[in-house]
């Protein structure tokens, strides 16, 4: 494994634990899975038109989220650009159901003082509870997360990840 030495300090040589098959984490408003895996074409243009660039071509060539490469601001461009209509925006309608998790690798568990996390998210939907003996533990108030992935890509031991609730 060819890592460099920044890479190696900041845990990114590290790959989560694998937990079996999962559905990967689709653009926003896109439709239930079988749904979205029949209507989109894979044109691309979800792709293409994400100013963020979290929106990338998996392995099967369907469209995926990659929040490793930046967040989610819900601008909507993907879904404004999907002519096959597997991403559907309605007012009433949340962009979807994932949150963020916080993982035992988080550094705070460790003792090392770490608020990158809390730092990047806007919705300040991750608050530090302060512990005796040791640095403040980060927990996700679920209520106030929107899973727009600002806190995965700076978190340096990845011990963030987004999933449905």
């Amino acid at each position: 494994m060819d890592v460099s030495r920044r890479g190696f300090l900041s845990g990114r040589w590290r790959t989560p634990a694998a937990a079996g098959p999962v559905t990967p984490l689709r653009p926003p408003w896109a439709l239930a899975e079988n749904d979205f895996l029949v209507a989109c074409t894979q044109c691309r243009a979800c792709i293409e038109k994400c100013p963020t660039g979290i929106i990338v071509a998996g392995d099967d060539g369907y469209p995926r989220l990659d929040f490793s490469r930046g967040e989610c601001t819900f601008c909507r461009e993907c879904v404004s650009h999907c002519a096959d209509g597997a991403l559907v925006h309605a007012e009433s309608s949340l962009p979807w159901r994932i949150r963020a998790a916080i993982s035992e690798d988080c550094l705070a568990q460790q003792n090392v003082v770490c608020r990158l996390c809390g730092d990047a998210c806007t919705a300040k939907a991750i608050r530090f509870r302060p512990r005796l003996g040791g640095s403040a533990l980060p927990e996700v108030k679920l209520p106030d997360c929107t899973g727009c992935g600002a806190c995965v890509g700076v978190c340096p031991s990845l011990a963030i990840t987004l999933k449905a609730d």
